[in-house]
C-alpha cells in the first residue's frame, strides 16, 4: 500500500516527505495560484480552472478568489454550490458537499490530523478523516470544520463556529465548539414575510 492509499483509508501516512504526495500538492497549489491570480472578470477561465482542480462538480457552482486546497481531486461539490472569499479545503481525505451549499467568507474544512505522540508527529506522519456536508447547508463566515465531521441536510452553521463533531439535519448550530441551538421550524419560513408587512 503506497502513502496515498494509506492517506485515503484513514491510516498513518507520510504527508511531509513522500515525493508523490508532495508532487500532487504542488500541482494542485499551482492551479490554485493560477486561479487566484486571474482577474475576477475572467469568469469562463476561472470556471475552467476550478474544473481542473476539483474532483467532481455539477453545472452550477462558483468559488470566489482566493481559494486553496491540497489535492483538489478529493473534493466533490453539488449543484448550486457557492463559496465566498478565502475558502481553504485541506482534502487529504474526501470532502463532499451536497446541492445548494452556501459558504461565507474565511471558512476552512480540514481532513488531516497530526498524532498527539511527538515522536510519531516529528516523523512527518499524519492521518485524515473525511468531511461530509449534506444538501441545503448554509455556513456563516469564519467557520472551521474539523476532520471526520458530517453535517446533515437543511442545517445552518452560525458565523465563527468551530465544528468538532457531527451536526444533524434541520438545525441551527453555532459556537466553539459548535453545538445545536435549536431546530429549524415552519415559523422560520415566515419571519421575513412578517417583517415585510
Amino acid at each position: 500500500m503506497n502513502e496515498k492509499d494509506k492517506m485515503l483509508n484513514g491510516l498513518l501516512y507520510d504527508g511531509n516527505y513522500d515525493k508523490s504526495l508532495l508532487d500532487e500538492r504542488i500541482k494542485c497549489k499551482t492551479l490554485c495560484h493560477t486561479y487566484n491570480s486571474l482577474s475576477p472578470d475572467k469568469t469562463e477561465e476561472r470556471k475552467s480552472i476550478l474544473k481542473k482542480i476539483l474532483g467532481k462538480t455539477k453545472e452550477n457552482f462558483w468559488i470566489e478568489q482566493s481559494f486553496w486546497c491540497d489535492y483538489g481531486e478529493n473534493i466533490e461539490i453539488g449543484e448550486n454550490f457557492y463559496a465566498n472569499h478565502n475558502l481553504v479545503i485541506l482534502d487529504a481525505a474526501k470532502v463532499t458537499f451536497g446541492d445548494n451549499v452556501f459558504i461565507g467568507p474565511n471558512c476552512s474544512f480540514y481532513t488531516p490530523q497530526h498524532p498527539l505522540d511527538v515522536e510519531t508527529r516529528n516523523k512527518g506522519l499524519e492521518y485524515a478523516f473525511p468531511v461530509k456536508v449534506g444538501n441545503n447547508v448554509w455556513f456563516g463566515g469564519n467557520i472551521t470544520v474539523l476532520p471526520g465531521v458530517t453535517i446533515g441536510d437543511n442545517t445552518v452553521i452560525g458565523a465563527g463556529s468551530i465544528v468538532t463533531k457531527d451536526i444533524p439535519s434541520n438545525v441551527i448550530a453555532a459556537g466553539n465548539p459548535c453545538r445545536v441551538i435549536r431546530k429549524i421550524t415552519e415559523e422560520d419560513k415566515y419571519k421575513f414575510e412578517k417583517r415585510n408587512k
